[in-house]
């Protein structure tokens, strides 16, 4: 693996079923998925691309390659630590909306509880990774960041965490026209939404060298 993340993704059931489905791909085991061809939205694999390569998941620590002579059995070792430190975080339940064009899951209700946990496994996760080479930071169009977001990216390795952390499921690539399509997915994932919604898990995600996601172990968080 050439990268290595900490994602949630759901544990075996109807919510992951069908979101697998959606992006056409189980990250758990690589397999390939036939997509619901939904009302009114035409081929789902125009508009999922990005998403379908990463797998479903919410990001809690993002890509990252790891440090000189840190290997996948230290990463692992560390993410297990880290579960068994924390404690799951319970939200009221999932909304399905547009983010910045893109179609996405958000959490309700949890969001002192969501900030607490993505700066806990930022914080414990920091010194498995290497230290980011000027393209990766110009992946992030630093000039685009406000000057409190470049600071966490030049600390952490990215920009979206601390106080700036969004935790959020993406459902689609970013979209000129993004409401007809999260009217559509609001119907489709409206049956299995788990209500409440809990993050229970520490999924420690790889990256292959084709750029497709995998999930390679999963944690309870129980602390």
């Amino acid at each position: 693996m050439q990268r290595y993340a900490v994602y949630y993704a759901p544990r075996e059931g109807a919510f992951a079923f069908r979101a697998n489905e959606w992006l056409g791909h189980e990250p758990g085991n690589g397999r390939e998925l036939p997509q619901p061809v939904l009302p009114g939205i035409g081929d789902p694999r125009d508009i999922t691309a990005e998403p379908r390569r990463y797998g479903f998941h919410g990001t809690i620590r993002a890509p990252f390659r790891p440090a000189a002579g840190e290997g996948e059995e230290t990463i692992r070792g560390m993410v297990s630590d880290l579960a068994a430190r924390l404690a799951p975080v319970v939200c009221d339940g999932l909304q399905v909306e547009t983010l910045h064009g893109f179609v996405a899951l958000t959490p309700t209700g949890c969001e002192a509880a969501l900030l607490k946990l993505g700066a806990a496994v930022v914080e414990g996760t920091d010194a498995l990774r290497a230290p980011l080479t000027e393209t990766e930071i110009a992946r992030r169009r630093p000039d685009r960041l406000s000057p409190r977001q470049r600071e966490l990216l030049d600390r952490w390795g990215y920009p979206l965490v601390m106080e700036e952390f969004r935790f959020h499921l993406t459902l689609t690539d970013r979209l000129d026209q993004p409401e007809p399509v999260r009217a559509a997915l609001e119907d489709y994932f409206a049956p299995v939404l788990p209500h409440p919604f809990v993050i229970e898990d520490l999924c420690l995600f790889g990256e292959d060298r084709s750029g497709r996601f995998h999930l390679l172990h999963r944690y309870a968080l129980s602390g």
